[in-house]
């Protein structure tokens, strides 16, 4: 994780404030046999796509396979798609049952992203979409290969870098949504896959 001024690094799950909102890492949220575990169901188990897009006249594919699980009256709608919610099964309830205490939320839905290697990756945006609310909480839990998360602040253009490792959770709240943008770079590093699911609530 990146350190502050002082040079110190966040204690897991300490909120880290920035400007116009906050976050906590938990980096070995899960034990690695769980993680090893999940991963491997969601490999398997999980109803991939790949979406396209309509950019400039040009169908352009995601550079990442998606899913979208949850309640099933709760679609979600961002870069000009909308995606159906899959019926939850048990690995996401599992973690669902887990990280809601700690989040202190009750999550409805949540968005499955899968990189393949170093090539997949998500560009710069944010979670703001009216469904989701004013200052929507977002728990990023992540399995498989270590990926640098990165945020930028839309003003001040102020950056934090997270490497976010296997079994990890991220919490994002407060304002972040509204201010601060984030992203998954591709990387030239030979990486594995990766699956990152991020739980939000669907209002």
């Amino acid at each position: 994780m990146q350190t502050d001024l002082f040079g110190n690094t966040p204690e897991p799950g300490e909120v880290v404030k920035v400007t116009n909102g906050e976050y906590r890492y938990f980096p070995n949220f899960f034990k690695r046999a769980d993680a090893d575990r999940l991963l491997k169901a969601f490999m398997e188990n999980i109803e991939w796509k790949q979406e396209e897009m309509n950019m400039y006249g040009r169908i352009l594919k995601f550079p990442r396979l998606t899913a979208w699980y949850g309640d099933n009256d709760k679609p979600y709608s961002f870069s000009g798609i909308t995606l159906q919610p899959h019926p939850w099964n048990k690995e996401l309830k599992e973690i669902k049952s887990q990280i809601e205490p700690i989040c202190k939320n009750e999550f409805n839905s949540v968005l499955l992203n899968l990189y393949r290697d170093g090539n997949d990756s998500i560009s710069w945006h944010t979670d703001a979409e009216k469904e989701l609310g004013e200052n929507p909480l977002i728990a990023s839990v992540n399995f498989g290969a270590e990926r640098e998360f990165q945020l930028r602040h839309q003003k001040t253009r102020e950056k934090e870098s997270i490497l976010l490792q296997h079994g990890s959770l991220l919490i994002m709240q407060g304002e972040l949504q509204h201010y601060w943008q984030h992203q998954l770079p591709k990387t030239k590093k030979i990486v594995k896959e990766r699956v990152n699911l991020t739980f939000r609530i669907i209002k």
